[in-house]
């Protein structure tokens, strides 16, 4: 009887089965370990014993040339690209360590690269550095220092480059299995990237059954529409950093804007031009109805800030909404039109001048001189 290829649901329950036996080795070497070092130095070693518990599952199954448990409960064997052999020994031991090593060396160093780059950042802004204990043998240790090294040699501008570039690794690593798993259900071969790099396929020892198409055509629909929902994700993960990025455009060129000319007041008193969320001099000066005045950034931010959060949008001074308390301003940032708070109650205008924030939400700070706040009914003043 003729060798067929193992179908997707024997490789997935396969590798369930060996999930499973490989979680339980893992638990007793954790309880083992934690028993006779103790708590702490379990949580410092605790991937290396995950690490030492994979590669001997393997090391006894996969590279000694027999099944795994996985693989024997479901009657599948693996094969080298002929699909005639057995995989020589060394392509068994590339594979063991393509799958339980590599990933471990990968996040090590994914991990030793944010942290310098982190660390790297706050020294340049003032902020304290965490110093790190470790075992000066220990694997994070040695990679750390390397890390290190290498970082020491990049210029500032290259260390900045550095820090988008480790999170687009992250998430290109992400979007990489994605698309390998949805190959796999379209095409029922390499279930794992360390045995597609290998070369190392499975052949079932049992016959074909009456279903076999039917299950191949439902599997294929799957990694179709797997690669659709990714497709999808991405497309509105780029959608969002092209807005991200406009958004942080515009915040600059804002920022950049000459400040309005601030009163005698303001200039002779620099406590009281400042703002209280951001604690710098106020930019384009906006009043909540209740008379206290912030940047229009800062108000802005922590007005879309608490709407996200359910909480609705009050008055950082205030006790309560801002709505709530349409008391006058103070005196000295009254309008210039009048000099009392009966002249800014009767300056209805400002008022209704408000309703364009509805008509020119998107119109930015270059054609309005103010805009709306969720929450509050905001007025900018000069």
């Amino acid at each position: 009887m003729p060798l067929v290829g193992a179908n997707q649901p024997q490789v997935i329950r396969s590798s369930q089965k060996d999930e499973y036996y490989q979680q339980c080795l893992r638990n007793n070497a954790n309880e083992a370990f934690q028993t006779l070092a103790g708590s702490k130095r379990w949580l410092h070693w605790r991937k290396e014993i995950q690490l030492l518990s994979d590669l001997a599952y393997y090391g006894l199954t996969t590279f000694s040339g027999y099944q795994t448990l996985g693989e024997e409960y479901v009657s599948i064997i693996q094969v080298d690209p002929t699909l005639r052999r057995v995989p020589s020994r060394i392509r068994r031991g590339a594979l063991v360590l393509l799958h339980s090593l590599f990933p471990y060396l990968l996040d090590k160093l994914l991990v030793c690269l944010e942290n310098e780059l982190e660390a790297g950042e706050e020294s340049q802004g003032g902020g304290i550095q965490r110093a790190t204990v470790a075992s000066p043998w220990s694997p994070g240790a040695w990679m750390r220092g390397w890390v290190r090294r290498a970082l020491g040699l990049l210029t500032e501008p290259q260390r900045r480059a550095c820090v988008p570039a480790v999170l687009a690794l992250q998430q290109g690593l992400s979007i990489l299995h994605r698309v390998h798993v949805a190959l796999f259900y379209i095409s029922g071969a390499f279930y794992h990237l360390g045995k597609r790099t290998a070369g190392v396929s499975y052949l079932r020892v049992r016959g074909v059954t009456g279903d076999e198409g039917d299950i191949q055509s439902s599997y294929r629909l799957l990694g179709v529409i797997s690669l659709m929902q990714l497709a999808l994700t991405l497309a509105l993960q780029l959608n969002n950093l092209r807005q991200r990025q406009r958004a942080r455009q515009e915040w600059r060129q804002h920022r950049n804007l000459p400040s309005r000319s601030q009163s005698v007041d303001e200039t002779d008193s620099p406590r009281a031009s400042r703002c209280i969320l951001c604690l710098e001099e106020r930019r384009h000066s906006t009043s909540t109805p209740c008379g206290h005045l912030f940047c229009w950034e800062c108000i802005t931010e922590w007005c879309n800030t608490k709407d996200v959060y359910g909480v609705g949008a009050m008055c950082p001074l205030s006790d309560g909404d801002g709505s709530s308390n349409p008391g006058p301003p103070p005196p000295e940032v009254w309008p210039s039109g009048g000099g009392s708070a009966a002249a800014w109650r009767s300056a209805e205008e400002v008022r209704e001048s408000m309703q364009c924030w509805r008509e020119h939400t998107n119109s930015g700070p270059d054609l309005i001189n103010h805009r709306p706040v969720q929450g509050f009914n905001v007025t900018e003043h000069s």
